[in-house]
């Protein structure tokens, strides 16, 4: 196999592949023994009809099955002999296949090369949850407000599924201490992720910024449909939606590559748990600074 990669801007990369001999040659042989032994052609019992009439008769078809079964084979050993990251399914142009030669051009986009440095050690500044009585109490009149009633007593309690009033506060505290508790945790996320892209300067894989952006305007778009939008309405919006969600897209993105950056040197798999397996070595590597 012959590869060459030519660099035609900061992610992206054109690699032209050629082979030639045997692993193409038998490709053709292995496609035309499954069309003999399948193939109807008249006057023949099945699996003897003669090479020539097979190659006149289902010689396109022979031509366009070793396309499919050869180039995605050719293409991932190309990418992995030169070491490329792809991040995407690749554009592939200028076919040419003989009976014992294939070549084509494949572009792809890569993952930038992202350095991330003192990504152990972060300092994070946690604060010890805790609720007050207020709180409770405005939980109280929030659950009030909701039910329209004059009073919170016992036979409320009873209503929701508790003994007393007392019961139904301890768990409203709770339930106060829970969401305060994911504020400061995902607080103390966000603070991460903060400082590691603080300083950090890539160029972003436009085909990721992409899906990520259809990703979101569709959710989008089945938000304003439950709310009751009409179809036409939120087509109307879709422009300006998209606008408004590309530079959260970005960031997303942006921030996906920087975990991802981590997870190679860390050697933690890439697979859907990657960002949640980063974050959680990152928490137990950073400076903790618990303030009361």
């Amino acid at each position: 196999m012959n590869t060459e990669v030519k660099k035609i801007d900061g992610n992206t990369r054109e690699i032209n592949v050629e082979v030639s001999g045997d692993m193409v040659k038998d490709k053709f042989e292995d496609v035309f023994k499954r069309i003999l032994s399948e193939a109807k052609v008249p006057g023949f019992r099945p699996g003897h009809a003669p090479r020539d009439i097979l190659e006149k008769q289902y010689g396109s078809y022979a031509h366009k099955q070793v396309l499919e079964e050869l180039i995605p084979d050719i293409y991932n050993q190309a990418i992995n002999k030169e070491g490329l990251d792809v991040i995407d399914l690749p554009k592939i142009s200028e076919v040419k296949l003989d009976r014992d030669k294939l070549s084509f051009k494949a572009r792809v986009e890569i993952s930038p090369e992202i350095d991330v440095k003192d990504y152990k050690g972060i300092k994070i500044n946690y604060k010890n949850v805790s609720v007050s009585s207020d709180e409770v109490k405005r939980a109280i009149d929030s659950l009030k407000e909701s039910r329209k009633l004059e009073k919170i007593d016992d036979n409320l309690a009873k209503s929701l599924g508790y003994p007393s009033l007392a019961q139904l506060e301890n768990v409203l505290e709770k339930q106060v201490f829970i969401q305060k508790e994911n504020a400061e945790r995902q607080k103390v996320e966000s603070g991460i992720i903060e400082d590691l892209v603080k300083g950090l300067d890539f160029k972003l894989p436009q085909s990721l910024v992409k899906r990520q952006l259809e990703d979101m305007l569709r959710q989008a778009k089945v938000d304003l449909a439950l709310k009751g939008i009409p179809a036409d309405k939120i087509e109307e919006q879709a422009q300006k939606m998209r606008e408004e969600l590309e530079p959260e897209a970005k960031n997303q993105v942006k921030v996906y590559l920087v975990l991802l950056a981590i997870a190679k040197k860390e050697n933690i798999a890439p697979d859907e748990h990657m960002p949640r397996r980063v974050m959680e070595f990152l928490l137990r590597e950073a400076n903790w600074n618990i303030a009361a």
